[in-house]
């Protein structure tokens, strides 16, 4: 006996959606036979822009040893810190 696809109810807000998906297996959703595994993405375009950004030598330096005590490459970590700046800033307004 063949599985028929369910069709994916309309929404009135996230919380009826959320509801739903803690019931809903999205198995019962999708035709597996037509799932790509390793699609191929040819015109995908990097979400980030370099920018230049001078810093004092001593903050590099500290940014460095803080970076390397967590294991993580220290522009990596820049990012870490500028994000969670931002999102800090932006809960504040």
């Amino acid at each position: 006996m063949k599985n028929k696809i369910k069709i994916i109810p309309k929404f009135k807000n996230e919380d009826e959606e959320r509801k739903f998906w803690d019931k809903n297996s999205f198995l019962d959703f999708v035709d597996l036979k037509k799932v790509i595994v390793n699609p191929s993405l040819p015109n995908l375009k990097f979400s980030t822009k370099s920018v230049l950004i001078r810093f004092p030598t001593s903050l590099i330096s500290d940014l460095k040893v803080i970076a390397n005590k967590k294991d993580v490459p220290y522009q990596s970590y820049v990012k870490i810190v500028l994000a969670e700046a931002v999102k800090r800033e932006l809960n504040v307004i």
